[in-house]
């Protein structure tokens, strides 16, 4: 079915590319895809505000390479207001093959294809439309796969927990200051890969020098 699209769907569309921008979490590269997941990155956790008219809610996770780069990150995007809609967003790395889409897979049932909405220079977002039907599998599932395909034509498969995700969906949304406080942490965790990294490569080179 075909909407008009007003400010407030926009906004609601555009929610979880707004939310992974103020992580400041930089797009992982091709060469890094491999990079096991961060263990400290955060779980199932939802995000409510109020735009002109419409109410936004957002239970996503964000998965992170330890070097604090992304992987993937999944937003269940709920509007209600004059326009209600509910859209389940995927974000993946950029240099995406386009046509193949993004494959979910739960407890290794059948895929469902997530057509891509956009690409920006450093990542690619697909959609779905965010059914009841969608919600009661992640609901009763253990994990979730979500699958691209990078422009080598090799497929970057990422699991996600599905622990907690029953207590984000219907449990109540973080407070602004609480997403804030969560949000400075993850970006401490983020600063202190980041330096642990610089520093072994540092300290290599210096054992590379002194041979």
């Amino acid at each position: 079915m075909m909407f008009k699209a007003t400010k407030a769907t926009r906004t609601a569309l555009s929610a979880l590319v707004l939310t992974i921008g103020a992580a400041a979490v930089p797009a992982i590269s091709s060469a890094q895809e491999a990079a096991a997941p961060n263990p400290a990155a955060p779980k199932w956790f939802k995000t409510c505000t109020k735009q002109d008219d419409a109410d936004i809610c957002v239970v996503q996770n964000q998965q992170l390479a330890q070097n604090g780069q992304l992987l993937t990150a999944v937003g269940l995007i709920s509007v209600e207001g004059k326009v209600n809609r509910k859209i389940l967003q995927v974000t993946v790395p950029s240099a995406r093959l386009i046509p193949p889409g993004i494959m979910m897979q739960i407890d290794g049932g059948k895929g469902v294809k997530l057509d891509y909405a956009v690409c920006l220079p450093d990542r690619c977002t697909a959609e779905l439309p965010l059914t009841d039907a969608v919600v009661a599998s992640l609901k009763k599932g253990k994990e979730v796969v979500f699958t691209s395909i990078n422009f080598r034509r090799s497929p970057n498969p990422i699991k996600i927990a599905l622990d907690g995700f029953t207590g984000a969906y219907d449990g109540e949304a973080m407070s602004q200051s609480q997403a804030e406080e969560r949000q400075r942490l993850l970006q401490e965790v983020m600063q202190k890969k980041t330096d642990e990294s610089r520093k072994a490569i540092e300290d290599a080179q210096d054992a590379a020098k002194s041979n």
